[in-house]
């Protein structure tokens, strides 16, 4: 156990987030999304599971320690509803509400249409599965840098 780190953070996962660079994708899917044959084609080639895990406190775990890329307009995707993109099901509403506590700012999740999400994902650095039952508990999060006072870290 380690201080200061939520213990979802096991060692594959920090390892992971700590070898990722600016402009990165992660992936934080549901246990319903295809993730093994999907991870196969990303950075890493194989999933990262937080299986005891739901979204909220997945996304709460990752953005403790993930600073989110500034430099662009969404550096935060959700996978859209198929045949209702607008919806936000009760899952993404959590983690919207987690992003926006992270971030300490009014950071909304651009969407991703179902078929660019699986597109998106397979191009990510890593992908990490959880126990979310949930469907559409999907979402795309772009690594930023840290910065300073007076600039980058």
């Amino acid at each position: 156990m380690l201080k200061n780190l939520n213990p979802l953070l096991h060692a594959d996962v920090l390892h992971a987030l700590r070898a990722m660079g600016h402009g990165d994708d992660l992936v934080l899917c549901d246990a319903n999304f295809p993730a093994a044959s999907v991870a196969r084609s990303t950075v890493l080639g194989r999933p990262l599971r937080l299986d005891g895990a739901g979204t909220a406190e997945a996304v709460r775990a990752v953005l403790s320690v993930l600073p989110l890329d500034t430099f662009v307009e969404h550096p935060a995707w959700r996978m859209e509803v198929v045949g209702e993109p607008q919806t936000l099901p009760h899952v993404q509403r959590e983690a919207q509400a987690e992003l926006q506590a992270a971030e300490g700012r009014a950071l909304q999740f651009a969407g991703l249409e179902r078929f660019a999400f699986y597109e998106r994902a397979g191009r990510a650095y890593a992908l990490i599965v959880t126990g979310e039952l949930r469907g559409y508990g999907c979402f795309v999060f772009r690594k930023g840098v840290l910065l300073a006072p007076d600039g980058p870290v």
